[in-house]
């Protein structure tokens, strides 16, 4: 099965890692998007992530399973 890419448009200077999972609809609540990251099962830029709270900023590239997503400038 091919991997999902999701684009999301960065409208500010960061997004932290669990919140993002929440806004691309990955997770139902920032909850399990800070359980998710916790787990081990998201990396960012190729390297997991364990901090929930991480800053994702535009330019880089979050895997979840077999989803790709990709924060952009708007």
């Amino acid at each position: 099965m091919p991997m999902q890419r999701i684009e999301f448009p960065l409208e500010r200077e960061h997004v932290e890692l669990h919140h993002l999972l929440k806004l691309t609809g990955l997770v139902d609540s920032g909850g399990m998007g800070k359980t998710l990251v916790a787990s081990g099962a998201v990396t960012v830029d190729g390297i997991v992530e364990l901090r929930k709270t991480c800053k994702i900023r535009a330019g880089q590239v979050v895997h979840v399973e077999d989803v790709e997503i990709a924060v952009t400038s708007p």
